[in-house]
């Protein structure tokens, strides 16, 4: 047994955030597992937030039914108990095989210092990709899935609503990408600029352009929805891109809801989206994410930045809704 510790802590020790109870969260002290043939060792650089899914986990907010469903990747604790929980971390290789010593990697594994992976679980980042844009590769993840469910072609209209990170990368992919006519869609004005930074319209709510053939809802609002409705062409596509937690979503579907044929379509990152699915997996899916952060200009969308010690202060505030940024950066 006295082996057995030793080994364990021979990596030393890393902090970790956790998710105590709803809303209160604590930095605890783990001990690595030593590392196995086929793995490496990472140091964390920097980790992002996943602002509408991780405050509902910090609330408190996960449904029974979905406790399996939402587990993340690399997750420890269950609910209704302690978590620690997220999925968009950026570190540096300290321990592996030679190819990957120094590469700067991206995982899906939660807010911590240090920690053990198999090296298949990990993903090399593109050399034009700095690790401090690339927290941005779980969201970018999820727009792409979006984007492959939405089926866009090339010129047609697409309304996002949801100027979060997730609205604004499926705003970016389908102008710059697909090469669509864009329209991003929210009620804080101060999202303009970083509209037109992305290369796409800005409207607020009651400006929007009515008639989109596609309409991507990724606002998080039920209200944000029911808008999706009101802006949907005849028989238009709505992929809905939000997660709600236990909350429930009334709409009005007995307006213009079925004489307009429309069509609302969940998309969800759990699964690679049944177009691409017979092309790619869900690492060749994460790379191509990865390549489409080697843009400057998505920048832009880190709008705060703050030391890891510093996180359980950071994400009751967030998730309180009191912030106004778009993705929130951990420094480590």
């Amino acid at each position: 047994m006295a082996e057995d510790a030793e080994a364990r802590s021979a990596e030393g020790d890393a902090r970790a955030f956790w998710t105590v109870a709803p809303g209160l969260g604590e930095i605890r002290r783990e001990v690595l597992p030593a590392p196995r043939a086929g793995d490496v060792v990472v140091r964390a650089l920097y980790s992002g937030i996943s602002r509408g899914t991780e405050a509902l986990v910090f609330q408190g907010r996960v449904p029974p039914s979905e406790y399996q469903r939402m587990r993340a990747p690399f997750q420890s604790g269950a609910w209704p108990g302690a978590v620690k929980y997220g999925y968009a971390s950026v570190g540096v290789v300290e321990r592996g095989p030679a190819e990957m010593m120094g590469r700067s990697v991206f995982a899906l594994f939660p807010h911590q210092s240090r920690y053990v992976l198999p090296i298949a679980a990990v993903h090399a980042l593109p050399a034009d990709v700095p690790p401090s844009r690339a927290v941005l590769a779980a969201n970018m993840e999820t727009a792409l899935n979006g984007i492959w469910d939405a089926e866009p072609r090339q010129d047609d209209r697409v309304t996002v609503i949801g100027g979060g990170a997730v609205g604004c990368l499926v705003a970016y992919v389908a102008a710059r990408t697909v090469g669509c006519e864009v329209e991003l869609v929210d009620q804080n004005p101060a999202r303009e600029p970083v509209a037109r930074a992305l290369g796409v319209r800005f409207a607020l709510p009651g400006e929007a352009t009515v008639g989109a053939p596609i309409v991507v809802h990724a606002s998080g609002s039920p209200a944000g929805l029911e808008r999706a409705l009101d802006l949907a062409a005849f028989e238009g596509l709505i992929v809905e891109l939000s997660w709600y937690g236990s909350r429930r979503v009334p709409l009005p579907l007995g307006e213009a809801f079925h004489s307009g044929r429309l069509t609302i379509k969940s998309s969800q990152v759990g699964h690679v989206a049944r177009p691409q699915r017979g092309r790619y997996d869900h690492r060749a899916r994460m790379q191509i994410a990865l390549s489409l952060l080697d843009d400057p200009v998505l920048d832009v969308l880190i709008t705060g930045e703050s030391p890891f010690d510093d996180l359980p202060r950071v994400m009751a505030h967030l998730a309180g809704g009191a912030a106004d940024g778009i993705c929130h950066r951990i420094r480590y």
